[in-house]
């Protein structure tokens, strides 16, 4: 879809910066325990918005996760409490996102250059696998911010603050296509699900969820690294 590109592109642009600023503001008006996972928030959507206009590569993929996030969050929220204003304000705004930011008309303008493909040594396969966990994974970063840098009583600081190490520095070495990033990325899965399952009270469906997703984002290249490996022990 080659239809208004620039347009969706300012729209999608726009959208990013009402969340970067909001959640600045939401930042100096919550309580203080609760200031660095809102203003992390921000952070996220303001390397987004940074991205889409710089036209990095990566962009389109991680605006869209971060798309994604805001409508299952939105979605799920309706879900508990009816279809509040607010709730769908969210879920519609962000599922702006994905919408306008599919086709290959914008995607010539990030993943679909050629100079980063050549650099890198990318074939369509391997670039559609680092797309889906890309997006996958910056689907999950709120998810993991929320995790670690909301209060919490009862867990120790590698159950809290791990998932999000991991998380965040796994996305950064798959960008950069370093093998360790995918496994960095189970890691936060697998550390994720373990602190949620043994945490005091009800096990949280949402960060069940992020972990699931954060092993989906790791799977598109689970067998061309065992490949690898196997070709490299024959």
């Amino acid at each position: 879809m080659k239809l208004l590109v620039g347009e969706r592109r300012a729209v999608v642009a726009a959208v990013l910066a009402f969340y970067g600023f909001l959640y600045v503001l939401l930042g100096q008006m919550v309580p203080p325990e609760l200031r660095a996972a809102i203003t992390a928030q921000a952070v996220l959507y303001g390397i987004a918005f940074f991205g889409l206009v710089a036209g990095w590569f990566w962009a389109r993929w991680y605006a869209s996760g971060l798309g994604m996030y805001g409508l299952v969050t939105g979605v799920f929220g309706m879900f508990q409490l009816g279809p509040e204003p607010v709730l769908i304000f969210l879920a519609v705004t962000h599922a702006i996102l994905p919408a306008f930011l599919a086709g290959d008309g914008m995607a010539a303008g990030f993943d679909g250059k050629t100079e980063w493909r050549t650099r890198f040594h990318l074939d369509e396969p391997a670039v559609e696998r680092l797309g889906k966990s890309i997006t996958r994974a910056s689907m999950t970063l709120p998810y993991l911010i929320m995790w670690a840098l909301a209060p919490k009583d009862g867990q120790g600081l590698i159950a809290t603050l791990g998932p999000l190490a991991l998380g965040a520095t796994g996305l950064w070495a798959i960008v950069r296509l370093r093998t360790w990033g995918v496994l960095a990325v189970a890691g936060a899965s697998a550390t994720l699900a373990g602190a949620a399952a043994t945490a005091p009270g009800p096990t949280s469906l949402i960060a069940l969820t992020a972990a699931a997703i954060l092993a989906a984002a790791a799977a598109p290249f689970v067998r061309p690294i065992a490949r690898h490996l196997g070709g490299a022990a024959r």
